[in-house]
């Protein structure tokens, strides 16, 4: 069970935005995530009603949920939302890596915690596997688009980081995830709607099946069944080592990218998602975990 719940979390988020590009814009993409929050956040509601679970947050807890909930779900979601677009599936996928980079940082910032040199040495490698991919646009005169979904992408995964931190800081008061998604669901999806209303855009639901499909997998699986899972986990075999998936989400993203057409096979989009993935597993400490453990081997066999 804890193979599959692994895999399952590794496919369906390293296919996230796969699901975003064939989503497509059929209606705004703002209109678009707000129903996936505003269904997400039913969907957890509804877990909170059956569990009942003991970590309920305090009211000085409530800003630091909200900006969890603003910076990881709704604007950080936007923004990959436009990047996907403008660019290709398998350039956010790598972008999106980053965070394993990135979340360290904002940690350190934030909340003062120490910044490890194999996430400073694993950030250089995975900056470098985006700038290999990116190359090829930049001596392409349609290249614009690229480049500018590149920046938006960047920005929300910066987004993402200053959300995990705000996550961090709400797991250090025992506030349970549950309630923090709720919240965070809600304070998003209020955002995002309020987004829509201000901008005067129709409110409809598209009907074809690429659209519903799309929003049914990046609500159902990516939002809400795989978030479970991955508690589960974390539950079972740790943090770490559940966290070594993201490291394998360029390949996926890249491998799937190609085969829908998004992007177009070559040595770069491979060199690309090598280094990123290299990067992403040497700023979790994939290597160094790895030669701990060799050496305890060693020692129980010499004991």
């Amino acid at each position: 069970m804890t193979n599959f719940m692994y895999i399952f979390c590794l496919l369906v988020w390293g296919l996230n935005f796969i699901a975003v590009k064939i989503q497509g814009t059929p209606v705004s993409l703002e209109l678009s995530l707000s129903y996936r929050l505003s269904m997400s956040a039913i969907l957890f509601f509804i877990l909170l009603c059956i569990l009942k679970p003991k970590g309920k947050p305090m009211k000085k807890d409530v800003p630091f949920i909200i900006v969890f909930g603003i910076c990881n779900f709704a604007l950080s979601y936007l923004c990959l939302y436009y990047a996907t677009i403008l660019s290709s599936a398998a350039m956010v996928t790598l972008i999106f890596s980053l965070k394993v980079i990135l979340t360290p940082i904002a940690l350190r910032i934030f909340l003062k915690e120490q910044l490890h040199s194999h996430i400073l040495i694993g950030g250089i490698i995975g900056v470098l596997g985006v700038c290999i991919v990116i190359y090829p646009s930049l001596n392409n005169i349609h290249g614009f688009n690229d480049i500018k979904g590149i920046l938006i992408a960047v920005l929300g995964t910066i987004l993402t980081a200053i959300g995990d931190a705000s996550s961090a800081r709400n797991a250090k008061k025992k506030v349970n995830p549950i309630y923090a998604n709720v919240l965070g669901f809600t304070a998003g999806g209020i955002l995002l709607w309020a987004i829509v209303y201000i901008k005067g855009q129709v409110v409809s639901l598209p009907t074809s099946i690429s659209y519903l499909s799309a929003l049914f997998y990046l609500t159902i699986f990516a939002s809400f069944g795989a978030w479970l899972f991955y508690l589960k986990l974390v539950e079972k075999i740790g943090g770490a080592k559940s966290g070594y998936m993201v490291a394998l989400f360029p390949a996926i993203g890249g491998i799937a990218s190609v085969m829908i057409g998004d992007s177009d096979p070559s040595i770069y989009l491979a060199a690309g998602c090598f280094f990123s993935c290299l990067g992403a597993a040497i700023a979790l400490g994939l290597g160094k975990r790895f030669g701990k453990t060799n050496l305890n081997e060693e020692n129980s066999i010499s004991k």
